[in-house]
């Protein structure tokens, strides 16, 4: 196939993220790979093609959206908030064991929807159904890094076992646009040796690894004092209880072998003394979900504390079955409501720092430094438009408080969304 001719956007500010914005700017795409970027009257002479005048808007990279569960996407608003975190697990997975294929990937596809037409344009999704690959990848824009879900705690199946059978199916997946890793579900749902196996074997294959850690307030007891209402419900279901007692649970992955520089740590809400600087340490990147953190009630999120230790933090926006009814809005998937959440409850941090923890750091926990969620040379063609016709000064507080759909978005050096030009 013949390579395409570059083609220019041109907006009234670009906004590159590990650069200062730039006034009247240009982005300049060859195929699916940003080639240049830089101020229009430089760059609108040195490339041929008619430009793609954005007008009065912000062009920015693509949100990345670092934690997603798809296939929950028509659970939202299904579960009102519990008291009980245990209720909550108890109640979905009852609600998982009644739905089926088509239902999942309804759903998956319902929210991908969601994701495009609201900016993100890269996402790291926890495959509950890995069944869904690669049909749905083909079937959305977006690019995806699938992460496939292990548990065995109800199952009795052998971790061994559980692993491979994730390898063989990624294996079998085409290479492209989208990727896969492997995703422990948490440490309270799996056992140590399943853990200690995907350290091992992620590290053989260079892949990405993802997990739910120190999400409650319970799962810390249970690993700290090896007490508490999770500890006594996972031991009525014949869990081996052994790994408890006396470690956090961001001390209990290290243990397994766990972190490193691969992981994605999603939650993380509740530390022991030294697990920030230890999570900091073997660079592990920690992913806040800003929404479903007030669905449960957590403490506050300790930003302050991994922030210091030098940890790359990131949003996502988990799924819609931990995120809470409100009378005058819809639901969706919306990396733009996660961002104001977190102003919202971490006063002082700055605009520009939250937008880039839903872009150029999420993009670096996923393994798309460079690649993702940034505007430079030889990164993908991955970046959307915003309404804008305010001061250069005004960029990064101005994609906070972008409501509504975006003007345009383009994936991979395709328009996802065309752009709608007043």
């Amino acid at each position: 196939m013949a390579e395409r001719p570059p083609f220019i956007l041109r907006a009234r500010v670009v906004l590159p993220l590990r650069r200062p914005p730039i006034e009247n700017g240009a982005v300049v795409v060859v195929g699916n790979r940003i080639v240049a970027v830089g101020q229009w009257r430089a760059l609108r002479g040195r490339y041929p093609g008619p430009p793609v005048d954005l007008g009065e808007s912000l062009l920015l990279p693509g949100l990345v959206n670092a934690h997603c569960h798809l296939d929950y996407t028509d659970m939202a608003g299904l579960f009102p908030p519990r008291k009980s975190f245990c209720d909550w697990i108890k109640l979905i997975t009852t609600e998982k064991s009644l739905w089926s294929y088509s239902d999942f990937a309804k759903s998956w596809l319902a929210g991908a929807r969601m994701l495009v037409r609201t900016g993100t344009t890269t996402v790291g999704d926890i495959e509950a159904v890995p069944q869904l690959l690669p049909d749905v990848w083909t079937a959305t824009p977006l690019r995806v890094v699938s992460f496939l879900e292990m548990t065995g705690i109800r199952s009795r199946r052998n971790p061994d076992a559980i692993v491979a059978e994730a390898t063989e199916k990624i294996a079998s997946l085409p290479r492209g646009r989208c990727s896969a890793g492997l995703s422990p579900h948490a440490p309270y749902s799996t056992l140590p040796q399943l853990m200690k196996r995907c350290a091992t074997v992620a590290r053989q294959r260079r892949w990405r690894v993802a997990t739910h850690v120190a999400e409650s307030a319970v799962e810390f007891e249970m690993f700290r004092r090896a007490r508490g209402e999770m500890h006594d419900w996972l031991k009525r279901s014949e869990r081996d209880m052994s790994d408890c007692g006396g470690v956090s649970p961001v001390q209990h992955l290290a243990r397994c072998g766990l972190l490193g520089p691969n992981l994605i740590a999603t939650h993380v809400n509740y530390l022991a003394k030294g697990d920030a600087r230890l999570l900091a340490r073997k660079r592990v990147s920690v992913v806040h979900c800003p929404r479903s953190h007030d669905y449960f009630g957590h403490a506050p999120f300790p930003h302050r504390t991994l922030s210091r230790a030098g940890v790359n933090l990131c949003l996502g926006t988990d799924s819609l079955a931990t995120v809470r009814k409100h009378p005058r809005h819809q639901l969706e998937l919306n990396l733009f409501h996660e961002m104001r959440a977190f102003a919202a409850r971490n006063y002082g941090v700055s605009p520009g720092r939250i937008v880039r923890m839903a872009t150029v750091n999420g993009a670096k926990a996923l393994g798309l430094f460079g690649k993702a969620g940034e505007l430079t040379r030889g990164a993908f063609a991955d970046m959307i438009a915003l309404p804008f016709s305010g001061r250069l000064k005004e960029s990064y507080a101005a994609v906070l408080e972008h409501t509504g759909n975006i003007r345009a978005s383009l994936i991979d050096g395709e328009w996802a969304v065309t752009p709608q030009i007043s």
